[in-house]
């Protein structure tokens, strides 16, 4: 077909927190801007994420009395980062992440709502933050959006979903453990579930949006109010270039070969590599073939941005501490033969589970955060193993709280145990044989583990010593949150692997969120964010949202910059009108 040409300001490539953040911000500016989406939907691994955002020293936090010194959260990060930790970003980020939560909070139709009970991932560290640091996108209504921009928007991932709703981390999630035990909480599920199960028959698809999903569609309704242009099933297959400087993008679009001109720059935010066979082989460790990874993000982040950076000179920093932010995942067997992935976030740190190796032994405090539980995984298993660990409960704990896919009471669960996901046994050897687990080594330790659990104690790792395990456990329990012993049975297990929730290892990027060459110059009018760009934190991950956070705050930072190059004197767009601002956080 003929090639078709169209002229913007900005084009951005991906849609998820970074590349919205960064359409929204310099739409604000006056700019044309456009965002191309290779899959068929908006949203990207944002899409499937919590949607918690690590921004401290943010408004929210401010206006319920919680005041930080920064120097407070340095220290937290220099302690978490070592010499990975990179000044100039980081003051980039901790200067400006408190800007764009208010530009968002008071501009656009992205209201927040507050984490001010959600502390960082490691207590012990100094400068630990215990709460105050995090914000989430307040829950959204999906008819706001235009039907057009509702039928582009992904859908929750599946299997972190309750029949395609997506259910939200605090009281949402705990109304849904406790509806049997609770008539407010019964009340609570049966206001959701009918609502859902209507809108299901109306729309096909959830339209009480939460977590991942609302940051999404909130952030898609102020791009449509503000005029950016949304694109989807368009991937860019080249960057073009004029002397020194990025000046657009050639797609493959439903009109065929187009040519985008970029007066202002192309900003890369597509996702990073986690579905990039070849760079997992080269950087993951323990994947020789490079399949040996279970990645979170949809299959349309498969390192598109990266290599269109490394086109022009762009270079991916792998010299972080982990390539990936790594997550437990289980593997989900479906009817149609395709294998679900299922992150394990929240059970592991409720009372009465453990994680065991094949020789039945423990290897990390269960209620630590995902990332050191795989971290702590790829070291403690012995090399020519297979690279896994099990998570072990009771009946009870599998009837309160549910374990991985299958869900608490009073949701039938046995069918998984017929597919295979769910391993069971009347007594711990007979489970630890049908997991192929040394049976003594696992009767040992659940003895051992039981003998201080009945206190609420776990000497040997610890769990519930700090504000982040016990938040991650259920508070109704005593006298430690984290902690009960694995008695009676029958008992259940999951095994899980390595997996994660997006890559860290990304293009080098500045302060302004600009691609460096090779000489560490800028790249005239090519940012990178999200997980394109290499991670700030240098591949550690010291708090929930760190993906998030940086995410939004440097797409604020390359939409404020981009707008500001040649057009001085360029028109502000008129500000939308959103009524009742801050109402809804």
């Amino acid at each position: 077909m003929a090639e078709v040409q169209d002229d913007y300001d900005l084009v951005i490539i991906g849609s998820g927190a970074a590349g919205l953040s960064a359409a929204v911000t310099a739409a604000y500016q006056g700019l044309r801007v456009v965002v191309i989406e290779k899959a068929e939907t908006l949203g990207g691994a944002t899409a499937w994420s919590g949607g918690w955002m690590w921004a401290p020293l943010n408004p929210l936090a401010r206006a319920a009395g919680i005041q930080e010194d920064p120097d407070t959260v340095r220290t937290y990060l220099r302690h978490e980062l070592g010499e990975r930790y990179d000044p100039a970003r980081i003051n980039a980020f901790l200067d400006t992440a408190p800007k764009m939560v208010e530009f968002f909070h008071e501009k656009t139709a992205l209201q927040f709502a507050a984490g001010n009970a959600i502390a960082d991932i490691h207590g012990d560290t100094p400068g630990a933050g215990t709460g105050g640091r995090s914000v989430i996108a307040a829950p959204f209504e999906g008819r706001e959006l235009s039907r057009k921009t509702l039928a582009k928007l992904r859908k929750t991932m599946p299997e972190t979903a309750f029949l395609g709703m997506p259910i939200q981390a605090g009281p949402d999630l705990m109304a849904f453990l406790t509806a049997t035990r609770s008539l407010k909480s019964f009340l609570h599920v049966a206001r959701r579930v009918t609502r859902h199960l209507l809108d299901l028959a109306r729309f096909g698809r959830a339209m009480q949006l939460v977590n991942g999903v609302a940051l999404v569609g909130r952030l898609a309704k102020s791009a449509d109010d503000l005029g950016v242009e949304l694109r989807v099933a368009s991937p860019a297959k080249q960057l073009i270039r004029e002397g020194e400087r990025v000046t657009g993008v050639v797609i493959e679009g439903p009109k065929g070969k187009e040519i985008l001109t970029a007066r202002r720059g192309v900003v890369l935010a597509a996702g990073g590599f986690p579905w990039d066979v070849a760079r997992r082989r080269e950087l993951f460790p323990r994947t020789p073939t490079g399949e040996e990874h279970w990645p979170l993000p949809p299959p349309s982040a498969s390192g598109d941005g990266l290599r269109l950076g490394e086109s022009v000179g762009g270079v991916v920093d792998t010299s972080l501490y982990s390539p990936m932010a790594w997550a437990p995942v289980s593997l989900v067997p479906y009817r149609d033969g395709h294998v679900g992935h299922f992150p394990h976030i929240i059970d592991r740190g409720k009372p009465g589970l453990i994680g065991v190796l094949r020789s039945g032994k423990r290897f990390v405090n269960e209620a630590h955060g995902y990332y050191d539980y795989v971290d702590a995984m790829v070291k403690a298993v012995p090399e020519g193993e297979e690279l896994c660990s099990w998570l072990i409960c009771t009946h009870r704990f599998q009837r309160r709280y549910g374990i991985g896919i299958t869900r608490p009471a009073p949701l039938p669960f046995k069918h998984w145990i017929r597919k295979g996901y769910l391993k069971a046994g009347r007594t711990v050897e007979e489970l630890a044989r049908n997991c192929g687990i040394d049976p003594d080594g696992l009767a040992a330790t659940v003895a051992e583990y039981n003998r201080h659990a009945a206190r609420g104690e776990d000497p040997e790792f610890g769990r519930g010593s700090t504000p982040y395990n016990r938040k991650q456990g259920d508070p109704a329990h005593g006298p430690n949150p984290c902690v009960a012993p694995l008695d009676p049975g029958p008992f259940y297990a999951v095994k899980v692997f390595p997996g994660c929730f997006g890559t860290f290892a990304g293009l080098k990027t500045n302060e302004h969120a600009q691609v460096l060459d090779g000489t560490d110059t800028p790249i005239a009018g090519l940012y990178a964010a999200g997980t394109d760009m290499a991670s700030i934190m240098g591949g550690y991950y010291p708090a929930g949202g760190i993906n998030l956070g940086p995410a939004m705050t440097f797409g604020y930072i390359a939409g404020l910059h981009a707008a500001s190059q040649y057009c001085e004197t360029a028109p502000a767009a008129s500000e939308p009108d959103y009524p009742n601002q801050g109402e809804t956080a």
